[in-house]
Order: C-alpha cells, then structure tokens, then sequence
C-alpha cells in the first residue's frame, strides 16, 4: 500500500518506551522545609531512589540513556525526568481540569521553593536541590534562573495540552515540543554546565523530533483510554473517559482523517496511516537536520541555518570563539545529552516497519536493541 510513499528509513544513516497506563497518583503535597538543612543525606540518597525508579518504570529509554550523562550531572538529569513524568501523568489521575491545574500549581510551588533554596520535602525537589547545590559548589557564583524559567515553561505548556485537545497545525506540534521534549535537554545541559548556541540548536531538532514521536507512540492510548485507575478521582465519576485524537488537525484534514473513524476503526480509518507517515517523517526529517547539523560543526562550519530560538529566554550566549575547535570541544561535552536521538530513531524505524500503524502492540514494548545502538553511537559520536 506504501510502495510508492517515500521511505522514512533512515536515510543517512540509519527512535522510546510507550507510554504506559499509570498506576499510581502523582506525589502528594509535601511539607516545605523551613531551611535546607532539615534535608539529611538520607533524605537525598531516598529521593534518588525514587526518581531513579520512576524514570525505570516509566520512561526506559531516559533510564537507559542515563549512562551517557555526566557522573555530576546525574541528579540533575534524573529529577529532571522525574518531573517530566509526574507532570505527564497528571491527566491520568485527575478527575478534571480543575484537579489538574491544582496539580500544576502545586509543581510550580515546589520548584519556586526548590530555587529559592527551601526545598519542600518531596522527592524530585529534594534531589533537584541536592543537584543544584552541587552545582553552584562545582561553580560559585552561577546563575540557575534560566533553569527555573524552563521549568515553568515545561508546566505551563503540558498545563496548556492537559485536556488532551488537537494541535492547531504541525507548527504547533513542533512548538509543543520545543517547549518541552527541547527544554529537558536544555536543562540537563544547563546543569553541566554548558551554554552553547551550536549544542542547543543540535539538541531543540532532537528534542522536537523525540516530542513528536512521543504524542505519535502516546495516540492509542489517549484514542482509547482505560478504565481509570484505582487512584482517579475518576472511578467515583462514572469512570467513562473521553478519547481524544490529538493529532494536527491540518495533517489530519490533508489526509482526510475523521475523528469517528478512527473512534470505530482504529488503525483502519482511511487516512490515519498517511496522517502517521506525514508526521513521524517531520520528526525524521529533524533528526537528518541534527546529524547533518554535527557533521557540518564537526568540520568547523556553520550549522547550516540559523537557530530559531537564538534570543528567547535563556537562549542568550555571550561572545566566545566561534572557531570549529570550540564548537567540537561543546558538542563533545554535551553528546551525552543528545542520546534520546538513538531512541526516537529506533522508534521510527519501528514505526515504519508495520506500516504506519500506530496501534500495533509491539510499538509499545520495551526497545531491547537500545543498550546496544546507544553504546555504539555513544561510541561512534554518531546519532
């Protein structure tokens, strides 16, 4: 049915975990701790384990990738992802908008403590002040503001999408997820640190890519939710939950996709599969970009295009040598960072091999090939 479409194979040179159904309530409100000190090493070692386990049990690949950030930036990366996933599940264990935007407010709360150096006692704040404590030892005198500002931007924009409505167009999908796949990245190249326009720009491509893959492997299972959890406010409601496609509404109008079809047919709905490839190749085409993009720095060039984003809040760099040593020394110390790129490629490359169908079970089974192709591409300085 595809043989004439062209292929999303890899073509120079040859990406996730699924989202799994939670089971469990997003951490409850926590106490603030008057003075950091109150936070023993106990305290730390315990929020470590926990956020190490969150992110094992719902984002493999982030657990996985972790060998590849630096030994100092770990605890940073860990709560960072640790965050992303609480925030993510709280549509699943809210009983309606209003629930979540408590929800929200409440991360927002904690991360302003957390920044102001009085930490409630909650795990991913507890281990996120250890990081940036950390770091402001390793750097006396360093600035985490734009940290925070980023922060805020991943709440108000997965605040924005809550309710599980469509994106407007591709550019608003590739907005979201700037704003939020891009901005993790940022953070735990933030918290290095490293400030470079060259291994930003490398990292906004691989993030938009990862966060279109992300909404793409996430459809079945926002088309067709579950009955809710145990811990849902929901199961006192009735516990019928709206599905949503939340697809861009342009791609799906080009593909002449209707949201009842795929309601009563799923993968069959005429058009859902040419709406996936349109999709899932915009994300392929930006990791093309991101490794043409490190060929080209590598060399000691110009990136090929200017960096959007150059400018924005915490996207301002101060004058240093653009000269191709610098640029390969940043991108050397951030290519850790840049390893969701192996994970979405495989996804892809799985995605493709079923047809487009987003709705095959094997698209949401744990990725076994990652330890090995992350290894080699680490290895290689390769994505």
């Amino acid at each position: 049915m595809y043989s004439t479409r062209a292929s999303i194979r890899l073509r120079a040179a040859r990406n996730c975990k699924p989202f799994s159904r939670c089971t469990y309530a997003t951490t409850a409100y926590s106490t603030p701790a008057p003075h950091p000190s109150q936070i023993t090493d106990t305290d730390v070692n315990g929020a470590r384990l926990y956020c190490s386990n969150l992110v094992q049990k719902f984002d493999s690949p982030s657990y996985t990738l972790q060998s590849f950030i630096p030994p100092s930036s770990k605890d940073a990366y860990l709560s960072i992802r640790a965050l992303n996933i609480e925030l993510a599940r709280i549509p699943d264990v809210v009983s309606n908008p209003t629930v979540g935007a408590l929800r929200m407010q409440f991360w927002r709360d904690n991360l302003t403590r957390t920044f102001a150096d009085t930490p409630p006692k909650e795990p991913v704040a507890i281990l996120l002040h250890h990081a940036l404590a950390s770091l402001k030892t390793r750097y006396p005198g360093i600035s985490t503001n734009v940290m925070k500002g980023w922060f805020m931007k991943i709440i108000n924009t997965r605040e924005q999408y809550m309710d599980n409505r469509p994106y407007t167009s591709m550019d608003a999908l590739e907005m979201y997820a700037e704003n939020t796949y891009s901005t993790l990245m940022y953070l735990t190249l933030a918290s290095i640190p490293l400030n470079s326009m060259p291994t930003d720009h490398v990292a906004s491509h691989i993030g938009k890519a990862t966060g279109i893959a992300a909404v793409l492997r996430g459809l079945p299972l926002i088309a067709f939710p579950g009955p809710p959890n145990h811990h849902s406010n929901n199961a006192a409601l009735g516990g019928n939950r709206q599905g949503a496609v939340v697809l861009p509404l342009d791609v799906l109008a080009d593909a002449g996709v209707r949201e009842e079809d795929v309601f009563r047919q799923g993968a069959d709905a005429p058009g859902l599969k040419d709406a996936i490839f349109t999709i899932a190749t915009r994300a392929n085409d930006h990791l093309i970009t991101a490794r043409e993009m490190l060929k080209n720095l590598r060399q000691g060039n110009d990136a090929g295009h200017e960096f959007e984003h150059e400018g924005e809040e915490g996207h301002q760099y101060a004058e240093r040598s653009s000269s191709g040593q610098s640029q390969a020394e940043d991108l050397e110390r951030g290519f850790g960072v840049l390893m969701p790129a192996v994970s979405t490629r495989l996804w892809l490359e799985k995605l493709e091999s079923v047809d487009f169908d987003v709705f095959r079970p094997e698209l949401r089974a744990r990725e076994w090939k990652l330890p090995f192709k992350a290894y080699w591409a680490y290895s290689k300085r390769t994505i």
